[in-house]
C-alpha cells in the first residue's frame, strides 16, 4: 500500500494566495512563495498552486512565482489554472513545477491529456475536476472555475480521462469547498472505484479528524486543504501525527 499524502493548496490571484467559500468571497491570505516555504518546513508531501484568474491576467506573473518557489522548496509541486495547450505544460514544467493540472481545457478538448502524456509522461498530467451534485443522484463536471455546468457525468469523465493519459485526479467537491464540514466521502468513494490512478481529495476539510476519515473511508491517495493551514488552525505535522495514531500509513 502506498503511503498517504498531505497536500496544502494555494489559490493564487494577482500574485497573492487567496481563499473563499464555494468559490466566492475570496480574500488575501499571504505570499505564495513564503507560504510554500513554510509548508515545506512543516513536512508537506506536495503542494498545489492554482492560478484562479489565469485567463484574465495571463501567465507571466505565475511563472515567476513558480520559479521562485522551485528555488525555495524541495518537495514536488503541481500548478494549474489557465492551462489550455501542450505549450502551457512545457512552460510550467520548465519554470520548475513537477506536475501540471488541467481542468477546463481538458473538458473542452480531451485530447490535451493524451498529447501531454505522450510528451511529458502520465506522471506529469493531473486532471483537475470541479464537480457538484446534480440533484438526480449523480454528479456533473463544471468548467471555468466552477462557473459553467458542462452537463458531463463525473464518473464517465474520470474513466475517460484515465484512458487518455491522466496520471492523477485532483477532485474538488464544489458542494463542500470552503464549508469545512468534511470531505465528500460518498463522491470520493465513487470516483476511486471508477479509476485506478491516484485521487486527491479536495474541498471540505474543517477539523483534524477529517483527514483520517477520508483515508479510512475512501481509496484516496492524498488529502488537500487550504484554510486550515493558511489560517494556522492546524499544521501539516499535526495532521500526519493524527493519521499515524489511527493506523494510517502516511509519508
Amino acid at each position: 500500500m502506498l503511503a498517504k499524502r498531505i497536500v496544502p493548496c494555494l489559490d493564487v490571484r494577482h500574485g497573492k494566495v487567496v481563499k473563499g467559500v464555494n468559490f466566492e468571497g475570496v480574500k488575501d491570505v499571504g505570499d505564495p512563495v513564503e507560504l510554500a516555504a513554510e509548508y515545506n518546513r512543516q513536512g508537506a508531501d506536495e503542494l498545489v498552486f492554482y492560478d484562479i484568474v489565469a485567463s484574465h491576467e495571463g501567465r507571466g506573473a505565475m511563472l515567476d512565482i513558480i520559479r521562485r518557489t522551485a528555488e525555495k522548496v524541495f518537495i514536488p509541486f503541481c500548478v494549474g489554472g489557465g492551462i489550455s495547450a501542450v505549450d502551457d505544460f512545457r512552460e510550467v514544467l520548465r519554470a520548475g513545477a513537477d506536475k501540471v493540472s488541467v481542468n477546463s481545457a481538458a473538458v473542452k478538448n480531451p485530447r490535451i491529456l493524451s498529447d501531454a502524456a505522450d510528451i511529458f509522461g502520465c506522471q506529469c498530467v493531473v486532471l483537475g475536476v470541479d464537480t457538484k451534485r446534480n440533484g438526480k443522484g449523480g454528479y456533473t463536471v463544471f468548467a471555468n472555475g466552477g462557473r459553467i455546468d458542462m452537463e458531463i457525468d463525473l464518473l464517465e469523465w474520470v474513466y475517460k480521462a484515465e484512458k487518455l493519459g491522466a496520471g492523477e485526479i485532483c477532485l474538488n467537491s464544489m458542494d463542500t469547498d470552503g464549508v469545512r464540514n468534511g470531505f465528500d466521502t460518498e463522491m470520493l468513494k465513487a470516483v476511486c472505484g471508477a479509476v485506478s490512478i491516484p485521487v486527491i481529495a479536495s474541498g471540505g476539510a474543517g477539523k483534524l479528524s477529517d483527514f483520517a476519515d477520508v483515508f479510512l473511508n475512501t481509496g484516496c491517495s492524498a488529502a488537500l486543504a487550504a484554510s486550515l493551514f493558511h489560517f494556522k488552525e492546524l499544521t501539516v505535522n499535526e495532521v500526519k501525527s493524527d493519521c499515524k495514531k489511527k493506523g494510517i500509513l502516511i509519508r
